[in-house]
């Protein structure tokens, strides 16, 4: 266990501070960032990853909490690229066994031959993953189908497919990638902001930023900096461009999607619903998520990328319809307890080519790396499942192209997580609920805190509102009840009712502004469902 961070946010500034080049500094602290940051400074480099707002705080936390292999790229004939995200499936499995677990998936069919179209796809799928499988695929009749999924409609239900993938709870996995990254000597802060690049001679050396708290701006030297912003990723690569007298194109497509939340009661039971095919051809999910049942999901193009997307009242409707059609309890508005949108970074083909020129690139799996001639090292698009595998692409890039010196170490796939149980994986038991079992083996200093046994609401004690302050980079009520505990994202309203203890805890462990007013506004945002 590591010294509070409280206490530790001014040693991280004044090391960022320090008249010293880094190794590598990483610009977004989402899945991408982490996985860049952990793999290089387990390697031996040394890191400093700066986050402008929260860890997880755009995309990375507002995923369908599925690590897959992507099941899509079967009919698209990809199967190298499915056969590596299921193996990087069981390999984040074993990483994190506290946060992530297998989930078994039915997909119910209506119509003469789905079954055995789609569960020979499955059995594929199960096929390619070989020793890194979850489960067997089952093909099951009409009265095993109702048996397990006791919330799907069982007019015209001819029978189904059982199958498995992952779960787990993406903004706890950035945390818990973060401190491990830590663990590993990096220097990792949030709520500190890039403001440009710096060069010299043409090459880019670090970065300017400034700390959102304090508002002190300072420099930060490094040998490569890595940008790895998501969606928001073209805002360093257009500045770059425009340094060398260059207009680039767009490197992303921002899509939206939208998740509902709604109470157990519409989806009882442990295993998930996969409509493959909804009426408009997209996919349609209901996934058990911490007492809760999450619907999903919309993918809806975006010209602008907000920090805080909005779900449309179009995009409610199709989730709202469709789950209707599956599920025998309907949802309507008035049952959902959190509407929440999350921008996917899709990468433009043609941007991809047009920005070949006078750049190198690796076109690989679902994301794509672009080194600048400035040594600017840019990434984004690709999935959580795949992140470590990313990583590594990532780092290839920068030793190749922009100097970065070989490792001195290596870390294994298998090396565990912060919190992960010494066990051999995958015997953590998967919790209907938020709690303690997220922690892992660090439970014992949870409890351990100040209200530590005195609960807020289930799954949340006061002590795990330290713990997050003190521990896990939390520095606002936001933070803490929207990533740290995902309160947010699972009951508005509760959230809001939340929000003023968990303000004071924060005043009393911080001393700084744990930003109030501004959460129960967004959660009243949530809240409301268009």
């Amino acid at each position: 266990m590591t010294a509070p961070l409280q206490s530790l946010r001014e040693d991280l500034l004044t090391r960022l501070q320090a008249p010293v080049i880094w190794d590598l500094v990483v610009v977004g602290g989402g899945a991408t960032g982490l996985g860049v940051a952990l793999q290089a400074a387990s390697e031996g480099l040394t890191v400093a990853l700066l986050e402008a707002q929260d860890l997880a705080q755009g995309t990375s936390s507002r995923s369908t909490k599925l690590v897959h292999g992507g099941v899509r790229y079967l009919a698209q004939g990809h199967w190298p690229l499915v056969r590596e995200a299921l193996h990087e499936r069981r390999a984040l499995l074993e990483r994190a066994p506290h946060l992530a677990q297998p989930l078994a998936f039915v997909m119910p069919t209506y119509r003469f031959g789905e079954q055995a179209f789609y569960g020979m796809g499955l059995k594929l799928y199960e096929w390619l993953a070989a020793s890194a499988s979850l489960g067997k695929t089952e093909f099951l009749d009409a009265q095993a189908t109702q048996a397990v999924i006791a919330g799907v409609r069982t007019d015209g239900l001819r029978g189904g497919v059982q199958y498995w993938d992952g779960q787990f709870d993406d903004a706890r996995l950035a945390v818990a990638l973060a401190r491990t990254a830590a663990r590993e000597g990096a220097c990792v802060i949030n709520h500190v902001a890039v403001q440009s690049l710096m060069y010299e001679d043409g090459r880019v050396v670090g970065v300017r930023a400034k700390d959102a708290e304090q508002g002190a701006e300072f420099d930060v030297r490094a040998q490569c900096v890595v940008n790895a912003t998501g969606v928001w990723v073209d805002g360093l690569r257009l500045a770059d461009g425009r340094q060398r007298g260059q207009v680039l194109p767009d490197l992303v497509a921002p899509s939206q999607g939208v998740h509902l939340v709604v109470d157990a009661s519409f989806w009882p039971g442990e295993k998930a619903l996969l409509v493959p095919k909804t009426a408009d051809g997209r996919v349609l999910f209901a996934v058990p998520w911490m007492g809760k049942v999450l619907l999903g999901t919309t993918d809806t193009a975006r010209e602008d990328a907000p920090q805080e997307p909005r779900p449309v009242s179009e995009e409610v409707d199709l989730i709202l319809n469709e789950a209707g059609r599956y599920l025998q309890k309907a949802p309507r508005r008035e049952d959902v307890l959190s509407a929440w949108a999350g921008l996917r970074p899709l990468v433009k083909a043609e941007a991809t080519v047009a920005a070949s020129a006078g750049a190198t690139q690796s076109i690989s799996r679902e994301h794509h790396v672009e080194v600048s001639p400035t040594g600017l090292v840019s990434v984004t698009g690709g999935k959580w499942t795949t992140y470590h595998a990313m990583a590594e692409d990532v780092l290839r890039q920068a030793r190749r192209q922009a100097g970065l010196k070989m490792p001195v170490r290596v870390m294994a796939a298998a090396d565990q997580l912060v919190g992960a149980p010494r066990a051999d994986g995958l015997g953590v038991a998967l919790a209907r609920s938020a709690g303690l079992h997220l922690y892992g083996t660090e439970q014992g200093w949870v409890t351990a805190l100040p209200g530590g046994e005195t609960s807020l609401a289930p799954g949340l004690t006061e002590g795990m509102v330290r713990f997050a302050a003190r521990y896990e980079y939390a520095r606002s009520v936001e933070d803490v009840l929207a990533r740290r505990s995902r309160c947010l994202f699972l009951d508005a309203a509760l959230a809001k009712a939340l929000a003023p203890r968990v303000a004071q805890i924060l005043q009393e462990e911080l001393g700084i502004d744990p930003g109030l007013a501004a959460f129960e506004a967004l959660a009243e945002d949530y809240a409301r469902c268009p």
